[in-house]
């Protein structure tokens, strides 16, 4: 019998129908034994809710609610002590999730390789990642073009073991017993790149000084 995933307050086309159901599958397969179908259609749902009011390219859709469903179901795997890798984890959160917390995890997953996490989102998620910030990175040979923009949620908050806070003031989340950094950076929103440049290189140079804190050796 074939499994399906329900989204009873929207009309959804073939395509995305198939897609969802895809999906699932895949993300059945992959935590199989930590969550139940029910406990993971429940998370692919809210997801693809969570950019079906902002997206304007409806067959994208899946596709991103599968991955920020995955990133979710991972982080709540760690909270619940499913998955325990002793990798520190890393959430870098601004307004838009589209330049400063971007560039952040960009430089943070290429400095770190597989010996850390980084994750990242937004008060107010944005459209689309800042072009200016995507050609800045670039230049380092960083690639963050593939990134979207994205909310924070409870569990992924929750599992992060440093938060670092950039421009998002009160909107930030608090936990009791996280550790918080605020880093006061320029907004590169509307800039040209010529701008954004200096934002990214303390941007980096922050990322530096975090993992040498965090005991994680930056890669040459």
């Amino acid at each position: 019998m074939t499994e399906t995933v329900s989204f009873p307050r929207r009309t959804l086309s073939i395509d995305q129908q198939l897609a969802l159901r895809s999906a699932a599958t895949h993300l059945r397969g992959e935590f199989h034994g930590t969550f139940g179908q029910e406990t993971i259609e429940r998370f692919l749902t809210s997801s693809y809710d969570q950019f079906a009011g902002q997206n304007t390219i409806p067959n994208f859709l899946p596709l991103l609610a599968e991955r920020f469903a995955r990133q979710r179901l991972r982080a709540l795997a760690k909270v619940e002590g499913h998955h325990t890798d002793g990798k520190p984890t890393v959430l870098f959160l601004c307004v838009h999730n589209a330049g400063r917390s971007q560039m952040a995890m960009g430089f943070f997953q290429h400095l770190a390789g597989d010996n850390a996490v980084a994750w990242s989102g937004g008060s107010e998620p944005g459209r689309e990642i800042n072009p200016a910030a995507i050609a800045a990175m670039s230049e380092r040979g960083i690639d963050i073009s593939r990134e979207y923009a994205k909310p924070w949620t409870d569990e992924v908050v929750r599992a992060a073991d440093v938060v670092i806070s950039m421009g998002c003031g009160d909107a930030c989340p608090v936990f009791p017993g996280k550790r918080y950094l605020d880093w006061t950076l320029d907004d590169p929103a509307g800039k040209a790149v010529n701008d954004v440049r200096p934002i990214r290189d303390e941007i980096e140079r922050r990322v530096r000084g975090l993992l040498d804190d965090l005991g994680v050796q930056a890669r040459p």
